[in-house]
């Protein structure tokens, strides 16, 4: 489960419906993958959205802003406690930097998740906001945000973080993936 700083909830976990001309309610959107042997080019592939995003062009293209840099600052390791579930005992805080070093006013409207963990697993958190903000960075501007993971075991996580520039196109970041190692777990080497 992911947990931001503020009291928020994930937005829930939909299954993508089949597509249908007929459906107002479900449109097509794009889902991030990845860059493309770095030249700052996002891998996409058409997926069905929420009608929330406000768009209802059949095929959206999510552009990599050149500019647009999310860094992990700093990782923080916590073990056991009260507030962690037996079965999860291991908690990752991580503290990200979103910075808009474009030409262009960056509204950040979501971000998605995937922690794939050592026995193979993957867990995907996606959804509206960050840490239960949608914040709007002007060139030169950036936002700080701190967050966490809770595993059973080491994992490696990516995430990136869409949203709309000034001229009104889709775009995105992709933070590169970092090891959550579990201390003395070998499991990911």
């Amino acid at each position: 489960m992911l947990k931001g700083r503020r009291v928020s909830r994930p937005a829930p976990k939909t299954k993508p419906e089949k597509h249908l001309p007929h459906a107002p309610h479900r449109q097509i959107g794009v889902e991030v993958f990845g860059s493309d042997r770095g030249l700052n080019r996002a891998v996409t592939k058409a997926v069905a959205m929420p009608r929330t995003l406000g768009c209802f062009n059949p095929v959206i293209a999510s552009l990599a802003l050149p500019g647009l840099t999310a860094r992990l600052d700093k990782l923080v390791y916590h073990h056991g406690g009260k507030s962690l579930p037996p079965d999860k005992p291991h908690a990752f805080v991580y503290f990200i930097t979103i910075h808009n070093g474009s030409e262009h006013t960056v509204t950040l409207l979501g971000r998605k998740w995937v922690v794939t963990h050592a026995n193979g697993s993957q867990q995907v958190v996606e959804g509206d906001k960050i840490v239960g903000e949608t914040p709007r960075l002007a060139s030169g501007e950036q936002f700080s945000y701190n967050s966490y993971h809770v595993t059973a075991e080491s994992a490696r996580s990516q995430g990136s973080f869409h949203g709309v520039d000034d001229l009104g196109r889709r775009v995105h970041v992709v933070l590169p993936a970092f090891e959550l190692i579990v201390p003395d777990d070998n499991t990911l080497a």
